[in-house]
């Protein structure tokens, strides 16, 4: 059984970070939500595995996962050259895939419980598709699928008036008999050749298509909210260790401090990490924020939050919260009279000021 784990698309729900990188490294606890991903193949047994990678961000990721060797696996990239649906990267992919069942994991989900189960039911069962799904409250902004007697009957994706709460995860299991299915649909109104649409002619067809209902948490990072509660999600399961200086400081909690960091006169409160090269002084970390790597806290206040590698927040009356901060920022007050906002801010962006 091979992999596949699509990693293009413009991230535009993630702006503006995606701007300058792609949406699948930006990091949840301090590792790209991407390597989750794989390690989870990985542990999983599947060692070969295909990324779906897009002109504009594919060099970055080729430089970030290289071989795969590092997670013991081996990577073949695939460029799509436009982001046209699910179906497409599949079809995009097939020559790679070469007729072997695989699984199919979009690169910006985690799931908690990994996939070694499912891969090893899909195995046993042998369905000619298995998909994952869960109960959410809003479906209308997701794939939906219908059950009848414990199979998937029907698929819509987005529907406006959706008929169940069920949708669908970001993981599949397929045969090579998703390929002529997948040629066998249509662009949707938005110009994409759904993934919906081909497991449905599989399902018109007579295939037998499994549910597997996620019962462990399930998080799609493409907004700022989703990667905050992933973040928090995944710090809940920290394991305490100290490599870094800790100098007349408090650490309380779950606390992670990487190799190289130093914590100076400072209150850092788990569950939270702090990479390495990171220098923390008079400053509090709050629970379930994330320190980057080569990243200066002096004299402010952080919770609930991700800051990336080579930012410096500085000399801030009031405390930073839910906030994603990208690479190599600079956030600090600036002359205290006159009293004035200035911004250089980038477009899609929002700024709430409280």
């Amino acid at each position: 059984m091979k992999g596949l784990i699509l990693s293009g698309g413009k991230g535009t729900r993630l702006r503006p970070i995606t701007h300058t990188s792609a949406k699948q490294l930006v990091p949840v606890a301090n590792k790209p939500v991407l390597f989750y991903g794989i390690e989870a193949m990985a542990a999983a047994g599947i060692t070969d595995l295909g990324i779906i990678v897009a002109p504009e961000t594919g060099n970055e990721i080729r430089a970030a996962a290289r071989d795969g060797s590092a997670f013991g696996v081996s990577i073949t990239y695939v460029e799509q050259e436009e982001p046209l649906g699910l179906a497409h990267a599949v079809l995009t992919a097939e020559e790679y895939l070469d007729g072997s069942p695989f699984v199919m994991y979009l690169g910006d989900n985690l799931l908690r419980n990994g996939i070694s189960d499912l891969v090893q039911t899909f195995t046993t069962e042998q369905p000619d598709a298995l998909i994952l799904l869960t109960p959410v409250p809003d479906p209308e902004n997701y794939g939906v699928a219908e059950l009848v007697d414990g199979r998937v009957s029907r698929l819509v994706e987005k529907p406006a008036q959706p008929a169940t709460n069920l949708a669908l995860v970001g993981v599949y299991m397929f045969t090579p008999a998703i390929f002529g299915a997948a040629r066998s649909i249509t662009p949707s109104d938005r110009g994409e050749l759904e993934i919906t649409d081909a497991i449905q002619s599989l399902v018109d067809s007579g295939s037998r298509v499994d549910p597997h209902i996620v019962h462990g948490w399930w998080k799609d990072t493409g907004q700022v909210q989703d990667m905050l509660e992933a973040n928090r999600l995944i710090l809940d399961d920290l394991e305490e260790r100290i490599d870094g200086e800790c100098v007349d400081s408090r650490v309380e909690g779950r606390v992670v401090i990487e190799a190289d960091a130093r914590v100076e006169r400072s209150t850092v409160r788990g569950p939270a990490v702090v990479g390495a090269g990171a220098s923390i002084t008079d400053a509090y970390i709050g629970p379930y924020t994330a320190i980057g790597e080569n990243v200066t806290i002096a004299s402010a206040e952080l919770e609930y939050s991700i800051v990336l590698s080579g930012s410096t927040v500085r000399d801030l009356e009031y405390r930073i919260e839910a906030s994603l901060i990208g690479r190599n920022v600079r956030i600090g007050r600036g002359p205290i009279l006159p009293k004035a906002y200035r911004f250089v801010v980038g477009d899609n962006s929002e700024i709430s000021i409280l």
